[in-house]
């Protein structure tokens, strides 16, 4: 009997595996920059999320009763058992037209005090006020008698495909989010509060990813999450093929009645949040909000006037930084080293929208209107067109061996190539390690360096691929 229920515990697991929704990568979409172990925000380390999805009903919208499609995104810094630890933050808006509760006090001290809740347009209230009730319940303060605080929530607008007007978040599911946070792999697409969204003509809601970088001899993580619900398909861009346009023929949204608002193409919301362990302060951090519109005008976004863009970065460095009556001595990144975290931020804003679209699903809402997937084979047809196709290569582990070893590129000056845990990392004189990432079976992307390396057949020889290309000879 216990064989048995193993057995199935073993190919239940293994049916939630194949059931996953795939993400961009899995199409052959080629991103570059080295992501982390999850790709995802929770890469950096003490981020959790949590999400509440609620999809109930179908057919003609009756206001107060549905269809139904939204939910509660709950993102808490240093994670929930953390309590009140506040965060060096700060945040900026390309285009206001829409909501993130909190802001004014993170620019005017410089932290966030209060997890980061997303949800539709018409539940911000709602959200903020169980937020302050769960505060109540559970001490958030730790026995301050006489704190104040002000929840950040923000929202994009889920009118479309929900019942946006019969306020249907409410307390018990802001607490579903929040008891469901969780470190590791997270969900994406139709979930949480980005259920019932819509992005650059197709489905959109959430999304994440990760980049790791190297500055001098420190590693740092830079996480993104969004709830994605903006843009026109015609600007629709992925990893610079036009495929907006490539599939105008492709049925994308179907309209059959209309929902409480003066929606026009293009119009609609995204909220990014980024997190980095990289030791940043508040105007650093604004400094970094202020490039994610870089990610997000790379993949089609044109920060429309119907359009709420706003966004919140925050660093979980600097743990003991906030004291109500002790100064206190923190750690920050110079701002003349600072570019790498710029470059991860935009990398992983990109690739965030990317993987929301990729893993949402199709969905029918009120009255029948529809908002379709990004459809999948179609896509990766339009990636080979344009030559932008690049499946996802696994070498094995005695593949990478035979790359490793000593490449001399010129007089006593080596290219050492390692690998660890299954990936290959190189080292020039006076550099960190970097990683390889596999084009193909015989050509590395290093990005890092911001070169190419490719192999000959019997892995003697290498060709540096930077300004030119150099020979080296494999000496050890």
């Amino acid at each position: 009997m216990k064989k048995f229920i193993l057995t199935l515990l073993i190919l239940s697991s293994f049916q939630l595996v194949l059931t996953q929704n795939p993400r961009a990568r899995d199409l052959g979409i080629p991103f570059v920059g080295n992501t982390g172990k999850f790709n995802a925000i929770t890469d950096v380390q003490g981020v959790e999320v949590g999400y509440s999805t609620i999809i109930k009903g179908k057919g003609k919208n009756i206001l107060g009763e549905g269809p139904i499609r939204t939910g509660v995104t709950a993102i808490f810094p240093r994670g929930k058992t953390k309590k009140f630890s506040p965060v060096y933050a700060n945040w900026y808006s390309l285009n206001g037209n829409g909501e993130m509760t909190g802001t004014t006090w993170v620019t005017e001290s410089g932290f966030l005090e209060t997890p980061i809740m997303i949800t539709n347009t018409n539940s911000v209230g709602e959200v903020r006020q169980a937020v302050l009730k769960w505060f109540v319940d559970t001490d958030w303060y730790r026995g301050e008698k006489w704190w104040y605080t002000y929840p950040v929530v923000a929202e994009t607008y889920d009118g479309f495909l929900n019942d946006i007007y019969g306020f249907h978040v409410k307390e018990e599911h802001v607490l579903e989010a929040i008891e469901n946070t969780s470190s590791g792999k997270i969900a994406e697409g139709n979930v949480g509060g980005g259920t019932g969204m819509m992005c650059l003509g197709f489905k959109g809601g959430t999304g994440t990813s990760s980049r790791v970088v190297h500055i001098n001899d420190s590693t740092y993580t830079v996480g993104v999450l969004v709830q994605s619900n903006f843009g026109a398909k015609k600007n629709l861009t992925i990893a610079g093929v036009p495929v907006g346009m490539e599939l105008m023929h492709v049925k994308s949204e179907e309209y059959k009645g209309a929902p409480m608002s003066n929606r026009k193409e293009g119009d609609g919301s995204i909220i990014v949040i980024v997190a980095t362990d990289a030791p940043l302060l508040p105007h650093q951090l604004k400094r970094i909000a202020q490039r994610i519109p870089l990610g997000i005008g790379n993949v089609g976004g044109r920060g429309s006037n119907g359009s709420g863009d706003i966004f919140l970065a925050f660093s979980t460095a600097n743990e003991g930084a906030f004291s109500r009556s002790e100064n206190t001595t923190v750690e920050n990144v110079s701002n003349d080293m600072i570019s790498p975290l710029f470059e991860a931020t935009v990398q992983a804003v990109e690739e965030a929208i990317i993987n929301a679209m990729v893993a949402a699903e199709t969905m029918e809402g009120i009255h029948g209107n529809t908002s379709y997937r990004l459809p999948h084979d179609e896509t990766i047809e339009v990636m080979k067109k344009y030559n932008r196709y690049q499946p996802k290569v696994i070498l094995k582990n005695e593949e990478l061996e035979t790359y490793a070893g000593k490449y001399e590129f010129r007089p006593e000056a080596y290219a050492t190539i390692s690998q660890e845990g299954g990936k290959l990392f190189i080292q020039f004189p006076k550099t960190h390690k970097a990683e390889m990432s596999p084009i193909n079976n015989h050509t590395f992307e290093v990005f890092d360096f911001g070169v190419r390396i490719s192999f000959n057949k019997n892995t003697t020889e290498l060709t540096i691929m930077a300004n030119g290309e150099t020979k080296a000879k494999k000496v050890e």
